[in-house]
């Protein structure tokens, strides 16, 4: 409708130019001077002139008009431009594009035939994602190997316009349903953890459909050591390997300072307990789990035994990922008194070089798990006072719930159980460092199992 308009209005202005020329002429008397004659031919000169400018001015107008014309058949909001809008009457509104997000990278290999490991940080409205996001790109070896892909709940623009900030450094993906939750009343202070829970399956759901074998999870208050990348490049073979392993966590749960051995930064651990914060996980297993998503609570709901079927992680020595997110949906649960003193690895060991067979159940319950047990059994009073004549690891035995917790809370590590299962235990084994000495916390050598009970 408004290419037409602006037809009619050039063909009024043709129109207008040849009346205001014939009247003038008929105006104009027979009995004219020499001057008056000149004048008239000079005017006469100047309206064709202005006559074939017009014509010109038309032409284009309806070649420019044309072009728009046709481009509306394909682009679905077409714009007029500014001049025949203006010259018609009518200022169109300027339709700001949306800003296009970098689609998630489609590419499952390197060229060295080493896998992508798309690193998916879950955001939603905290803008300080900014100090994770430049820790990620601070220390990533290659964009190529691993796109950063940050997804985003909420719907929060201060938090968008931070990630966006990145540029193609990263790519936003944003959870798209943002409606509300129906929970019942006495589950309400918990909203939270189903968002929570939407937006994981939403995310690993759209990450993994795009055909990648692996992906690296870290939420947006985590800041990562210098080899962390390098920690899921030499493990996530043993992933594939041994069926036992569903799981890498850059995570140690109990990883203070004063209870970690600060100069074995390369030592991993098996673990029955699902560490989290940042972790990787294979495309089999999210297959698995997917079918099954929780409404909330994920990760304790991945701890019980019906997700796990026995099934461990790996886990180090020295965390590969630190917390500064005190305040959030869990109000900054084990923050201070925990969270806070993780120490965060500063050196670099290069995993990819070394053998890690030793991982693997078989060599591990051997090397490892039987080991353990012929370490000399100590108490924790002696362990306190330095009372141990012999150099080496040692073990501090267990056997009911009560006991443990009370020695935990004395070692100042983590107490609680998640189904049963404490806190970065194997086969019920808690080792930690204390007084430059390795020491297990263990339960008896004819251990059954982990009871839910102890929960």
């Amino acid at each position: 409708m408004r290419s037409r308009k602006v037809l009619l209005i050039v063909g009024f202005l043709i129109t207008w130019t040849y009346a205001t020329y014939y009247l003038l002429l008929r105006n104009t008397g027979v009995n004219l001077s020499r001057t008056q004659a000149h004048q008239l031919y000079r005017l006469n000169v100047e309206a064709r002139d202005a006559n074939h400018k017009s014509h010109n001015m038309a032409v284009n107008l309806f070649q420019l008009v044309k072009a728009k014309y046709e481009q509306a058949q394909t682009v679905s909001t077409p714009q007029i431009s500014i001049v025949a809008a203006e010259i018609s009457g009518e200022l169109l509104d300027q339709h700001v594009a949306k800003q296009t997000l970098a689609p998630i990278p489609t590419r499952t290999y390197i060229g060295n035939g080493e896998p992508v490991f798309p690193v998916l940080v879950f955001a939603c409205n905290r803008v300080s994602v900014k100090k994770c996001i430049d820790n990620l790109v601070q220390y990533r070896p290659s964009m190529e190997q691993f796109p950063i892909i940050v997804s985003q709940d909420c719907g929060d623009e201060d938090t968008k316009e931070v990630i966006l900030s990145f540029g193609n450094q990263v790519t936003l993906i944003e959870q798209p349903d943002q409606s509300d939750i129906k929970v019942l009343p006495k589950e309400k202070k918990f909203k939270g953890y189903y968002k929570i829970a939407r937006h994981y399956g939403w995310a690993l759901n759209t990450t993994f459909k795009v055909g990648f074998d692996f992906a690296i999870i870290v939420e947006d208050d985590l800041n990562v050591a210098p080899d962390f990348f390098e920690y899921f490049l030499g493990t996530h073979k043993l992933l594939k390997q041994d069926p036992s392993l569903w799981c890498v966590s850059a995570w140690n749960d109990n990883g203070k300072a004063a209870v970690v051995d600060a100069s074995k930064p390369e030592l991993l651990y098996r673990t029955d307990f699902f560490p989290g914060l940042g972790w990787m996980l294979t495309k089999e297993l999210w297959g698995e789990l997917s079918v099954k998503w929780p409404k909330s609570f994920w990760d304790d709901w991945i701890r019980h035994p019906a997700q796990r079927k026995h099934r461990v992680c790996i886990r180090p020595e020295i965390s590969r990922t630190r917390t500064f997110g005190k305040i959030g949906v869990s109000n900054g649960l084990f923050f201070d008194k925990y969270l806070k003193h993780i120490k965060l690895s500063e050196d670099f060991v290069q995993f990819t070089k070394i053998n890690m067979s030793h991982l693997l159940k078989d060599n591990y319950d051997k090397n490892f798990v039987q080991s353990v047990y012929t370490y000399p059994i100590v108490t924790y009073d002696e362990l306190r006072r330095n009372l141990i004549a012999a150099e080496g690891p040692v073990r501090i035995q267990y056997t009911t719930r009560e006991q443990y917790k009370r020695i935990t809370k004395m070692l100042g590590l983590m107490d609680d159980f998640k189904s049963g299962v404490p806190r970065t235990a194997y086969h019920g084994i808690v080792s930690f460092y204390y007084s430059k000495r390795r020491v297990h916390l263990a339960p008896n050598a004819n251990w059954k199992g982990y009871d839910l009970s102890w929960s």
